[in-house]
This record gives structure tokens, sequence and C-alpha cells, in this order.
């Protein structure tokens, strides 16, 4: 296959200036992240000014230059908020937006950024501390959830509601004792997630591409700037390791079926055939056939 002559200006300087022609306009779309690794920026962003700053205490580069750096970053942080920095395809990802961005604000001082790094361990970082922050976010929820079970089921301690099994009444229950039987189910939830969260909370900064960097670099520094508990022993594993994905998407899925469990009971309880429960008009929508 003849390469096209297509491609942006700009992606044909994304990887190195050795190469002649950029990349076909369908790989470049296809191969592009930044449509949704836009997520990562603040993430990013904070990683980098950990990682410039680190580099300044080394003395990888000058304090001075580790301060313009992180001007810089501040200023594309700004130029987020107020909707002016906006990367395209031709950006490819979000680590390599910043980066040309830094280069056009502070010339090549920006490009000693990247110095002991990789996108490996980069993107690696920024999904962790995304990761870790909506954990953070979820627990709180929960921990509201649970308070709104509990408050409810001191006010209806003494309400006996029937116990079902395949929808035929069997027992008779407290609907305070059925309620906190959800608080149960969160609290599990949150055990979950908080141990995810360990495997989460494992800095990947200094692996590099795969095999570390002889650069002399304090990666535990970073890490501890960045709130992480520990390091990677192993370069390898630290690129690589995506299992705290596949974990939390297990946790969270959890949390999605005891919620949409007290949801179904809620809609069982508000219908004629039960009668327990009265929804507001803002818990419901309405119908385009029915009334």
């Amino acid at each position: 296959m003849a390469p096209s002559q297509g491609g942006s200006a700009a992606s044909a300087n994304t990887w190195s200036n050795r190469f002649e022609q950029g990349l076909h306009p369908v790989i470049e779309r296809f191969n592009a992240s930044i449509g949704f690794d836009i997520a990562l920026l603040d993430q990013d962003l904070d990683g980098s000014i950990a990682h410039a700053r680190m580099l300044g205490r080394c003395g990888v580069i000058s304090q001075a230059d580790a301060a313009g750096l992180i001007e810089g970053l501040e200023a594309i942080r700004r130029e987020a908020a107020e909707g002016s920095f906006c990367p395209t395809v031709a950006d490819e990802d979000v680590h390599f937006a910043v980066e040309r961005r830094l280069i056009a604000l502070l010339g090549p001082l920006g490009k000693r950024l990247h110095t002991g790094r990789s996108r490996n361990d980069q993107v690696g970082t920024d999904l962790r501390l995304w990761l870790r922050q909506k954990i953070d976010a979820i627990d709180q929820a929960l921990v509201r959830f649970e308070r709104a079970l509990l408050s409810q089921a001191e006010r209806h301690s003494e309400v006996m509601i029937p116990g079902y099994t395949h929808l035929q009444r069997a027992q008779p229950i407290c609907l305070a004792h059925h309620l906190l039987a959800y608080l149960e189910m969160a609290e599990r939830d949150r055990s979950r997630l908080a141990d995810v969260r360990r495997r989460v909370n494992i800095c990947p900064l200094g692996a590099a591409a795969l095999a570390g960097t002889p650069v002399p670099i304090d990666r535990r520094s970073t890490a501890a700037e960045l709130g992480f508990e520990t390091i990677y022993a192993n370069s390898l594993d630290a690129v690589s390791d995506r299992d705290f994905a596949v974990e939390f998407m297990a946790a969270a899925s959890l949390v999605l079926v005891h919620l949409s469990r007290l949801s179904e009971e809620v809609i069982l309880w508000a219908s004629e055939e039960f009668g327990f429960v009265q929804l507001s008009d803002r818990c419901a929508t309405g119908s385009s056939l029915m009334p």
C-alpha cells in the first residue's frame, strides 16, 4: 500500500522529526484517544507538576526551569478552565496535547518536562489518580445513602410489612429491618472499594517505557507528593498493570446491583397492587400513551 500524502502537519511531528509524512487521516483518527482521555487533564497536570518539581529537587534540571515548567502547566490549567485549551485529533492524546501547548508557551524548556518519563508510566499514573478520586466520591455517596437508610429505619422502627418469597407473602418483618439490609450491602460495597483503592494507590512513575530510566530521579518523593501510598517494585508490572481497573468495575457493578434491587422494590411498593409507599411527582415520569 502506498503511503498517503495526507495527515496533519502536527501528526508528522508527534513522535520525532525523522518521519517524512504524517499519519493517514483514517489511522490518525483511529489512533487518537484525545476525545475521551481529555477527562484526565487535571490528573495529567498534577502528575506533570509533581514530576517537574522532583526533577528540580534532584538537580536533573535547575530549580528555575522547574518553576517555569510548573508555571506553564498551571497556565494550561487556567486555559482549560476558561475554555481556550481545545486539543484536536492531531494532538492524539491528553499527554501530547499538554506537551505541545507547554512547548508553545515556553519554547525548548517545555521539552524538558518529559525527562525521565514515558507516556507508559504517565498514563498509568493519570488513571490511578483519576480512579482514586472517583472511588473516594463513590464512598462518600455510599455514606450519604447509609445515613438516609438509617434515618428511615429510625422513623419506621415499629412499622411492620409482609416479607415475601417469590412474591408470595411469607413472614411479617419490620420495615426498619428490611431497610437496614441495604445498609449492610452498602458497607460491603465500601469495604470492597477500599480494598481496590489500596491497589489503585500505587505509583508507577519512574518505570518509564518498561525498564526504568538512567536519569537520577526520586520515585518515592514524586509518589508521596501525589498522595500514593507506595511505588511499584517491578517496572514491567508498573506499566502493564490494569488489574485495579477490572477490580473496580466488579466492585462498582455490585454497588449498582444493590441500588437496582432497592429501586425495583420501591417500584413494586408504589404500585396499586402493593400500595406500601407513595412517591411525589418529583420521583416519577409520565407516559406518552396513558394518562
